[in-house]
């Protein structure tokens, strides 16, 4: 198995590399002519494709240019066409030898998927009723140098797509909405806030104390003042001393950094909002919150009815008030309002395996019944109040009650969105409140917060009754756009590093210069294992006609080097191969594959091929033989993969005597692809029946498929 492994590393190198060789000399080649597409430095856009498409009948017939990445190009001798993916989606453009004009032509025959062109030409519609481009003008604007990922399974492996985010938003267009919609959320809340009279602004993320929330932070070290530094956890404390200063109401929208783990709904680095308004208590955030939500919602989605999992939450309505004791009370069928001491809290704790720690009071038990019992059940828009002291060290007491803080937590989903105070403006009660968060520091609690002495001193200044919540951006995201993980609404979201090799390429490149490093990475950079899904993939039934060996022997399976491979002029379908053999003689091999490979993919590869048949006429040409490829179909639609082996198995003859082929190897025809799964079956039957004589009488090779690997 290691040495499968490692052949079939080499392989995909050696593929990789092919790929990466052609397009670099193509670019030379442009280099050297003196037309370098990376010396261009603007082009006219005048509009996108989607804009184009819902202004039909004012556009047909009239000159617009588009810019965008070449996702797909079929070559039809005097004329091709291509799709244009913008900002707003695709398009598609006919391109004419007789339009641009013929050196332009050849120019637009040897670009490469994934390179960004320009179009200019007139709008019209195709006789299948397609919107499309007639250009006048195509313009290479960037070389793509690395190719895309294959076409019908695109980019699936979810570890590669978050860490080359920049590929997932080409190959999924789902993924640009949902970021897309994410800048739209944003600016609808900023809408919203500023439409409310709040300033937004700016604070610091170094800090020499880090506090506003239970949370470990990351610490650093500022070589220039020579301190220890920490990076944020929250915006609180630094939004509350503006307060202290007389804007009333503010908010920012910033990254805060915690040092915990990381799950579907967790980030280190994270986007966190909160405002604070002089005046007013938890009940107008709860009031604001439920309006603001309702705004954004409707004003991105269209709707204030959304779903999430295919669970549906109204916006619309109402939304529950709750406080955490009825919460309890309600889902555990435990009252806390009859629970006097610590000693009966840690009594129904036991008895209802709710697991606590030492250093735990009455109230932080309260909350882990919460957590362990209420959450999951708060589907719909609900604020959980009243929060015991002990977990809110920055709220104001209740007045009726002084176990109880004017708190809320909002959830959806089960998931926690918010959490607002009546703002702590006591400075003696803060300082007690630090104080005792202090004591858990000491007895190991992380998360505690450390006395913030600046902080304090605004609060002697004085600070108003002000109201301030936090939402978790990324959460809202998340809901507003159906999104399973949170790393799936982060454009890039913190990943393990690939290894020592990637680290210190990464290392390099801040230090050395720039030539050199980008050298220096390519060079050290190991291929990324690309997970593929196979799940939806359905195979044909093998043959029920059983095949004989003396039939399967007369046909000359041979590895064959890709010399040349070009577009056959007036076929969708065909490609023509120029072949090393190891005769000594190029031999051409039509095959019906260009609806799944560009010609430039396969220059330099090895494959198999039948070489024994008779000649055969394809659009004028004699095609000599077979090109062996296997199909599938992937929810209806058919795939293809032409079978591609290891380079080092060199192009020569088999030791065994190849007879002429019979009146049953005439049936295969390599202009009709689905014959290539009669190929696959075929060989498939005979090899488990004679396999040791085949592998005896033939090469024993790694046969690696563009998708899929067999022995």
């Amino acid at each position: 198995m290691y040495k499968v492994a490692e052949q079939q590393k080499k392989a995909q190198e050696q593929d990789l590399n092919q790929l990466l060789k052609v397009r670099r000399e193509k670019l030379s080649q442009l280099q050297e002519e003196g037309r370098d597409p990376f010396q261009i430095t603007k082009y006219d856009v005048t509009h996108h494709s989607m804009e184009v498409k819902n202004a039909f009948e004012e556009l047909e017939g009239k000159s617009v240019s588009l810019a965008g990445r070449m996702m797909s190009k079929r070559v039809m001798g005097k004329a091709s066409f291509c799709s244009i993916q913008d900002l707003q989606g695709a398009i598609q453009s006919y391109v004419a030898r007789d339009n641009i004009g013929e050196d332009s032509y050849k120019d637009f025959k040897k670009m490469d998927i994934g390179d960004i062109v320009g179009i200019k030409g007139e709008v019209f519609k195709t006789k299948t009723g397609e919107i499309s481009i007639h250009a006048t003008e195509v313009t290479l604007l960037s070389k793509s140098l690395n190719p895309l990922p294959e076409k019908f399974h695109g980019l699936t492996n979810t570890d590669l797509r978050y860490r080359q985010r920049y590929v997932d938003l080409i190959m999924n267009e789902d993924v640009k909405e949902t970021f897309i919609k994410r800048s739209k959320i944003i600016a609808s809340i900023r809408h919203y806030l500023n439409g409310q009279g709040f300033l937004e602004v700016e604070t610091p993320m170094l800090v020499a104390n880090a506090g506003g929330a239970a949370a470990r932070p990351f610490e650093t070290h500022f070589n220039a003042l020579d301190e220890d530094f920490k990076l944020r956890i929250s915006l609180e404390l630094y939004l509350k001393r503006l307060i202290v200063g007389g804007m009333e109401r503010v908010y920012e929208i910033g990254r805060v950094f915690r040092n915990e783990g990381l799950d579907t709904r967790h980030n280190p680095e994270f986007t966190l909002m909160e405002l604070y308004q002089a005046y007013t208590d938890y009940h107008g955030m709860m009031d604001l919150t439920e309006n603001l939500y309702r705004h954004v919602a409707q004003e991105v989605l269209g709707t204030t009815k959304i779903s999430y999992n295919g669970v549906e939450m109204d916006l619309g309505k109402p939304f529950e008030r709750i406080t955490m004791v009825d919460a309890v009370k309600k889902y555990a069928g435990v009252d806390f309002n009859e629970i006097h001491t610590l000693k009966e809290a840690r009594a129904v704790a036991k008895e209802h395996h709710v697991e606590y720690e030492e250093r735990h009071k009455k109230g932080d038990i309260l909350s882990l019944f919460f957590e362990e019992f209420a959450e999951e059940h708060l589907i719909q828009p609900t604020f959980v109040m009243d929060h015991p002291i002990e977990i809110s060290p920055l709220t104001k007491k209740k007045p009726e009650n002084p176990e109880y803080t004017e708190r809320f937590e909002f959830f959806m989903n089960g998931w926690e969105m918010a959490n607002a105070y009546s703002e702590l403006n006591d400075p003696i009660d803060q300082r007690e409140r630090f104080k005792a968060q202090e004591e858990l520091l000491a007895q190991g609690d992380e998360e505690a917060n450390t006395t913030d002495e600046d902080f304090l001193h605004a609060l002697e200044i004085g600070m108003p009754p002000t109201g301030g919540i936090g939402f978790g951006i990324d959460r809202m995201v998340m809901l507003l756009t159906d999104s399973a993980a949170i790393r799936d609404v982060l454009a890039f979201p913190t990943m393990k590093s690939q290894g020592a090799s990637k680290n210190e390429a990464n290392n390099a490149a801040q230090t050395a210069p720039a030539a050199k490093a980008v050298a220096e990475t390519v060079a050290e950079a190991a291929p990324v294992k690309v997970e593929i899904d196979f799940s939806n993939v359905e195979v044909e039934p093998l043959f029920e006609d059983m095949v004989d060996f003396e039939t399967f022997s007369k046909s000359d399976f041979r590895a064959v080097k890709v010399k040349e491979c070009e577009a056959v002029p007036k076929s969708k379908k065909l490609l023509k191969f120029v072949l090393d053999d190891g005769s000594g003689e190029d031999r051409v091999i039509l095959s019906g594959i260009h609806d799944y490979y560009e010609p430039e993919e396969l220059v330099g590869k090895t494959l198999i091929a039948i070489t024994n048949l008779p000649p055969r006429k394809m659009m004028g040409i004699d095609s000599c033989g077979m090109i062996i490829s296997a199909t599938h179909l992937v929810e209806g639609r058919e795939g293809l993969n032409v079978l591609i082996v290891d380079d080092k198995i060199p192009a020569v003859r088999s030791t065994e005597t190849i007879e002429e082929v019979d009146e049953w190897h005439a049936r295969f025809d390599s202009s009709k692809m689905g014959y290539s799964s009669h190929i696959h079956n075929f060989l498939y039957r005979t090899f488990a029946q004679h396999g040791e004589t085949c592998l005896a009488a033939r090469h024993d090779v790694l046969m690696v498929t563009k998708d899929t690997q067999c022995v």
